[in-house]
C-alpha cells in the first residue's frame, strides 16, 4: 500500500512537473510515457533524477553541451520532450518498454559528435537516452582487452589504457570528445587503422539492450547481431550499453610528424604525388593531408595551405629513411618529426600538450561549429588537373573557412575483407578525401550559400571518385544522399539509395538482421536499416 501510494504520488509531481510548459500540455504521448516509467520503476527516486523535461532548470545544458554541430542548435530545431541519463545498464528496459506502449521514439546517444545530430533530434515525438552517465572504462593489462561503457569518450578510453600500460593501445580515432558508442558502432578510423585496422575490428563481446528490453551479450545476441553493431550503426539494433575490446600492442616510443606546406611550395603537385606514396606506404606510417584556407583580412589573398601529418609506429630514425626512399619530394627533416609515447601522440593529434594527459579526460569539445561534411572514397589517382581545380573552389570568398582532407588507406586495410564487418571500404581504395564547410554564427540562419559550395565541390568530383555505389562513411553521416521516411514504412529499395553507399554488399545482411531482431521497426532514424516489410 506505501508503495503505491509513493507510486502515485511521484506520478502527479512528474505530470505537473512536466505540464508547466504549454508543449507538453498537448502532448499525451509523453504525459503516458513518464506515468509509465513512476510505475515500472518500483523504487523511482533511483530514476527520478536522471528525468530531464524542459521545465527543469538543467534541461538546456544537458541537450546542448553535447551536440557537436552547431547547426543543430537553434530554437527551431525540434527537441526531445524527456532526456534520460541512466547509470546503469538496468534502467534502459524500462524506458524502452515505455516508448514502445506510448508511440515515442528513442535517439541514443554517447557522445554527440553526429554530424547530422540524429542522436539528438528527430522529426517526430522523441525521448533522448544520454548515456553520458554510463562511462566506466575498465582495462585489464595482462588479457590486453578493455570493457567500455558506451557513454565513455575515446579520451577516455586512452587515458585508462595508459593509466595501466605504456605499450598497450587502440586503434581509435583523434578527437578525444567523440563517444566511443557512436564511434565505434560506425568502423572508427584514427592515426593507427593501417597498422591495425578500424576501431570496430577490435570488438570482442559487447552488451546491447534488444527491442524487447533483453539484455544480451555476444553469446546470447548471436553473432549475426554481434557482426551488424560493429560499423553497421548500432542505433539501428537497440542501446549497446557496453564494449570489450582487444588492444593492441605498441612500441614504447612512436614518432609525430608535421610538416606545413603552401601553394607556393608547389602543394597541388604534392598532393598529387602524395595519392601514389602514401596508400603504399609501409602499415606503420599513417600520412595524412589537412588542408586549410589561408585569406588575408581584406580577403583580396586567398590560397590554401596544407599539413602533412600523422604518427609513424617506431622510431624517427626509420621513419625518416623509409620517407626519404618512398617520397623525397616532400622535404621531411628531422625537425618536422617527434618521439613521444603513444598516449602522448593521441594528446598531440588532439591539440593538447603531450604533458597534459589529464587533458583526455574533459568532455568539453573546443572546436565545436556551424558545418557540414561529405565525403568520398578515391580508387584511381586523379590528375593533377583536377586536384587545381578543387583548390581553386577554395580560393573562393565563401570557402574561407573551409578544409580538405585525405586519408590513406592501404596497410592491413587492403587485407581485411569487407565483409568481415559491415564496413566495407577495404581493398581497392586508395584513399578517404573528405569536404567540409564551416561558417560563423551570424551565417547561421542562411547556411545555404556554404551548403552550395559544398554541393559544387562534391559535383565536382564525382567523375574521379568510387562509383556504383559512390562510397560514403557512416561516422562522417549525410543526409544529402538520402533519408528514410520521418514516419510508416520505409522500404529497403527506398533506404538501399543511401545504405549501399555506407554499407556497399552488407547493406542486404544488414537488413536481414534488422528484419530477425527489430521487425516492427522501434529503433529507426533518417538512416537506420529497416526491416523487410511484412508479407
Amino acid at each position: 500500500m506505501m508503495t503505491a501510494r509513493i507510486s502515485a504520488a511521484v506520478t502527479f509531481i512528474l505530470l505537473v512537473t512536466f505540464s508547466c510548459t504549454s508543449a507538453a500540455s498537448t502532448d499525451q504521448d509523453h504525459k503516458s510515457f513518464l506515468k509509465c516509467l513512476s510505475t515500472k520503476f518500483h523504487n523511482y527516486s533511483s530514476i527520478s533524477n536522471l528525468i530531464y523535461t524542459p521545465s527543469n532548470s538543467s534541461y538546456s545544458s544537458v541537450l546542448l553541451f553535447p551536440i557537436w554541430n552547431l547547426r543543430f542548435t537553434s530554437d527551431s530545431t525540434p527537441k526531445p520532450r524527456v532526456i534520460i541519463t541512466p547509470e546503469h545498464e538496468s534502467q534502459i528496459p524500462p524506458i524502452i518498454y515505455c516508448a514502445k506502449k506510448n508511440g515515442v521514439e528513442i535517439r541514443t546517444r554517447s557522445g554527440g559528435h553526429d554530424f547530422e545530430a540524429l542522436s539528438s533530434v528527430s522529426k517526430v515525438s522523441f525521448v533522448i537516452i544520454d548515456l553520458v552517465k554510463l562511462s566506466q572504462v575498465t582495462v585489464d593489462a595482462a588479457a590486453k582487452t578493455a570493457w567500455v561503457e558506451g557513454g565513455a569518450t575515446l579520451g577516455s578510453l586512452y587515458y585508462r589504457i595508459a593509466e595501466k600500460s605504456k605499450t598497450l593501445a587502440f586503434p581509435g580515432g583523434m578527437c578525444a570528445t567523440v563517444g566511443v558508442g557512436g564511434h565505434i558502432s560506425g568502423g572508427g578510423s584514427g592515426t593507427l587503422f593501417r597498422k591495425y585496422g578500424m576501431a570496430a575490428d577490435h570488438v570482442i563481446d559487447a552488451r546491447i539492450v534488444d527491442v524487447n528490453g533483453k539484455i544480451l551479450n555476444r553469446k546470447s545476441m548471436g553473432e549475426d547481431l554481434f557482426w551488424a553493431i560493429r560499423g553497421g550503426g548500432g542505433a539501428s539494433f537497440g542501446v549497446i550499453v557496453a564494449w570489450k575490446l582487444q588492444l593492441v600492442d605498441v612500441p614504447e616510443i612512436v614518432t609525430v610528424f608535421i610538416i606545413q606546406r603552401t601553394m607556393e611550395q608547389n602543394l597541388t603537385r604534392l598532393i598529387h604525388r602524395w595519392q601514389y606514396v602514401a596508400p603504399r606506404l609501409d602499415k606503420d606510417i599513417t600520412l595524412m593531408i589537412n588542408a586549410v584556407v589561408n585569406s588575408s583580412q581584406d580577403g583580396r589573398y586567398i590560397t590554401l595551405d596544407a599539413s602533412f601529418f600523422g604518427v609513424f609506429v617506431g622510431r624517427v630514425d626509420k621513419l625518416m629513411a623509409l620517407m626519404q626512399q618512398n617520397f623525397p619530394e616532400l622535404g621531411m627533416v628531422r625537425e618536422d618529426c617527434t618521439e613521444m609515447s603513444w598516449i602522448q601522440s593521441a594528446l598531440f593529434m588532439d591539440g593538447h600538450p603531450i604533458d597534459t594527459p589529464e587533458a583526455l579526460l574533459s568532455r568539453v569539445s573546443r572546436n565545436k561549429s556551424y558545418m557540414k561534411r561529405r565525403t568520398d572514397y578515391v580508387q584511381r589517382p586523379i590528375p593533377r588537373r583536377v586536384i587545381a581545380g578543387l583548390t581553386r573552389l577554395y580560393n573562393e570568398p565563401v570557402a574561407k573557412l573551409n578544409t580538405l582532407s585525405f586519408v590513406p588507406y592501404g596497410g592491413i586495410m587492403a587485407e581485411i575483407p569487407a565483409s568481415s564487418i559491415p564496413y566495407p571500404h577495404r581493398a581497392g581504395n586508395m584513399y578517404h578525401v573528405f569536404y567540409t564547410a564551416y561558417w560563423q554564427e551570424s551565417s547561421s540562419r542562411n547556411p545555404a550559400r556554404y551548403m552550395n559550395w559544398l554541393t559544387r565541390a562534391y559535383n565536382y568530383m564525382t567523375p574521379y571518385v568510387s562509383k556504383n555505389p559512390r562510397g560514403a562513411y557512416l561516422n562522417y553521416r549525410d543526409l544529402d544522399l538520402g533519408v528514410n521516411n520521418v514516419k510508416g514504412e520505409t522500404s529497403v529499395a527506398q533506404a538501399s539509395i543511401w545504405g549501399v553507399r555506407y554499407f556497399k554488399n552488407n547493406f542486404d545482411r544488414l537488413v536481414r538482421v534488422k528484419t530477425k531482431v527489430d521487425r516492427n521497426n522501434f529503433f529507426r532514424n533518417e538512416h537506420s536499416i529497416p526491416p523487410l516489410r511484412k508479407k
